[in-house]
């Protein structure tokens, strides 16, 4: 029988066979990969006295060597926190990032401001439904439709509406932007609010992006062309035909993308009312509105 241990000690040896990459915490990445091995959710802290069996030891092993090989803490335990909710990701999805929690702030800025009885929200590119769910946990008044080109996402978003009881509010399906959208889903005239955070990083810049984004996320969700603009090119269209006459956009963008991306925008007939910057002070996000057609 194993008799308990104090797990400082053990931590401490964790924590030294990690790989030092200079930018993860590596005591806090020991936490949690014990954690994972003792099936537990909280992190294992110094103090604790634990009991460790053979089987988690070998567990353990083979959770460090999956860190060392770049995995992100998130892929390993197969959720992410985002915006104060769990979020289950896979393969098919991105790691959700706090820079996107940006793009919740300004959409849920825009329905407070905007109170109705009920408002629908129309999202490109949902993955993991992340954007989406977060303003339906926070706007009781809301519904949404996620769409994807990945079904292995869809199911994901899907399972992620059931964990947060959103199922009765949120529908996903699988489309090429909007190409499979029926009338019904649609409604009379669009959605009020369209949000987007969709492959925006420029096909040469792919292989200088971090180890565990170009190895883990998909590439689908990240390569956005030549220069980045291919899916804007695409859904600024897309976005102008299916909002509503007072409707918004919220859209996620990379770093110094804003010229060119209101730009297309504008060839649309939209209208750009708004920017914000995430933790970085980057721009972030962008709202865009119809032009108000001249008397």
């Amino acid at each position: 029988m194993n008799e308990p241990i104090h797990a400082g000690p053990l931590l401490s040896a964790i924590a030294e066979k990690l790989s030092d990459n200079g930018l993860d915490d590596r005591r806090r990445d020991a936490r949690l990969l014990l954690a994972m091995a003792l099936n537990r959710i909280e992190p294992v802290l110094p103090h604790e006295d634990i009991t460790v069996t053979q089987d988690q030891k070998s567990a353990l092993e083979k959770l460090i060597e999956r860190r060392n090989d770049g995995e992100p803490i998130a892929r390993i335990r197969g959720y992410r926190e985002f915006y104060s909710l769990d979020f289950k990701i896979s393969p098919a999805t991105l790691d959700p990032r706090a820079d996107s929690e940006t793009l919740v702030d300004a959409a849920l800025s825009w329905i407070n401001q905007h109170q109705a009885s009920s408002l629908s929200i129309l999202d490109f590119g949902t993955g993991s439904g992340c954007l989406l769910l977060a303003i339906l946990a926070n706007a009781r008044n809301a519904h949404g439709l996620g769409v994807d080109i990945q079904k292995d996402a869809i199911d994901i978003a899907q399972q992620n509406a059931k964990n947060l009881g959103l199922m009765d509010r949120a529908t996903f399906m699988t489309s090429s932007w909007d190409e499979n959208l029926d009338p019904m889903q649609i409604g009379e005239d669009g959605f009020d609010l369209i949000i987007s955070n969709p492959p925006y990083i420029p096909h040469s810049d792919i292989a200088g992006l971090m180890p565990e984004v170009q190895k883990y996320d998909p590439m689908l969700a990240l390569d956005g062309g030549e220069n980045g603009l291919d899916a804007w090119a695409a859904l600024a269209p897309i976005m102008s035909k299916r909002l509503k006459p007072e409707g918004a956009i919220f859209v996620e963008i990379g770093a110094g993308q804003e010229h060119d991306v209101c730009g297309l925008f504008d060839q649309s007939h939209l209208q750009y009312f708004g920017s914000w910057a995430d933790l970085s002070g980057i721009t972030r996000c962008l709202g865009f509105r119809h032009k108000k057609k001249s008397m």
